[in-house]
C-alpha cells in the first residue's frame, strides 16, 4: 500500500503524523522523506545511512559546428531552456525540466544531453523502517524529478509511507501521483481550515481516496472538523493538544516512544486508514534518473 501524508500549509503535523504511523507498522515499511526542500523525518528517525548518491538531470549541450540556427529546439521547448534568436541557441540549464525534446527535433544533430547535479538521496534503516531521503541543492527549483526518483524506492509488497511536501503546487502533486490513500493533515484553527479546503480540492481532482487527520484539536475551534462533516470527508483521527507531545517533538523524539497512550492512537489511525482505503495499486516500476524526465 502506498501511503502519502500531505498538509495544505506548513506546521500541520505533517511530518510527526508520517514517523509515527511508519513507526507503528507491524512489518518492513518504506518511509519516504520527499519533503525535499525541507527534509526533516531524519531528524527524529535518526537512521544508519548505508549510502548516498547525487542525483542529475539532463540538459542539452549545443555542437556550434554542426549547428546551422533553425530554431527548432527553440521552438519546441516550453520552458525557454534554449532559445534562438536567428542565431546559435543560447541555454539555460537552470530552466530545462530534462525532456529530450531539443535532442530530437534537431535536424543537424547538433545537440546532445550533458548532465547537472541537483540533489541528493541518501538511503538507511532504522529497526524496520527502510529510509529514503531527498535533499534538493541550493539554489535548485526542480524537485519533481528528485520527487520522483526517491519513489522509485516504493516498497513493492508492503507499507509505504510518504512524508510530502507541504501546499497543493507541483511538487506535492508528484509526491501524492499514484498513491492509494492520502492523509491530509489540518490543525483547528482558520488557517488551517483555508488550506485544508484547497488541499481537498487538489485531492478530488486527483481522484485520490483521502481522510482527515485534525492536530492540536481546540475546544474553541471546531470549524475544521464541520467542515469534514459536511463535505462527508473521514475524520481519521483527531490528536489532542498535549504539552507532553509538544515536548516529545521538541527534543526529536517520536510520539509513540516517548507520550503514553499515543502509540495507542496511531496503531488506531492506521487500522481506520486501512478500512477506508481502496485495493492497493500495483508498484512503480524502478528505473534510472528521472522517470518521467519533466516536472
Amino acid at each position: 500500500m502506498i501511503l502519502a501524508v500531505a498538509s495544505g500549509k506548513g506546521g500541520t503535523g505533517k511530518t510527526t503524523v508520517a514517523l509515527n504511523l511508519a513507526a507503528v507498522q507491524q512489518g518492513a515499511v518504506h518511509l519516504l522523506d520527499c519533503d525535499v526542500e525541507e527534509p526533516n523525518c531524519h531528524i527524529f528517525l535518526n537512521p544508519e545511512i548505508d549510502s548516498t548518491e547525487r542525483f542529475t538531470l539532463p540538459f542539452p549541450r549545443v555542437d556550434d559546428k554542426r549547428c546551422n540556427g533553425c530554431g527548432e529546439c527553440s521552438r519546441i521547448c516550453r520552458y525557454n531552456a534554449i532559445v534562438s534568436l536567428k542565431s546559435k541557441p543560447f541555454v539555460f540549464p537552470e530552466l530545462c525540466h530534462g525532456c529530450g525534446g531539443c535532442v530530437e527535433v534537431c535536424p543537424e544533430k547538433a545537440i546532445t544531453e550533458g548532465r547537472r547535479e541537483i540533489g541528493t538521496i541518501n538511503i538507511g534503516t532504522r529497526d524496520h523502517i527502510e529510509f529514503v531521503q531527498g535533499i534538493l541543492d541550493v539554489g535548485q527549483s526542480l524537485s519533481p524529478p528528485l520527487i520522483r526518483a526517491i519513489k522509485q524506492h516504493t516498497s513493492i509488497n508492503g507499507m509505504t509511507v510518504i512524508d510530502c511536501p507541504p501546499g497543493t503546487s507541483c511538487p506535492v502533486i508528484a509526491a501524492v501521483n499514484k498513491s492509494d490513500y492520502v492523509v491530509l493533515v489540518s490543525e483547528s484553527s482558520p488557517f488551517g481550515l483555508h488550506d485544508l479546503e484547497l488541499a481537498v480540492e487538489t485531492m478530488r481532482t486527483l481522484d485520490l481516496n483521502f481522510g482527515v487527520v485534525i492536530n492540536r484539536v481546540s475546544s474553541l475551534d471546531h470549524s475544521v472538523a464541520d467542515f469534514c462533516r459536511k463535505e462527508q470527508i473521514p475524520i481519521l483521527l483527531e490528536i489532542p493538544d498535549d504539552r507532553k507531545a509538544a515536548e516529545a517533538y521538541s527534543q526529536g523524539r517520536l510520539l509513540v516512544d516517548s507520550v503514553p497512550g499515543f502509540e495507542e492512537l496511531f496503531k488506531s489511525l492506521d487500522e481506520h486508514i486501512l478500512s477506508e482505503s481502496r485495493p492497493c495499486r500495483p508498484s512503480m516500476p524502478k528505473t534510472s534518473g528521472d522517470p518521467e524526465g519533466i516536472a
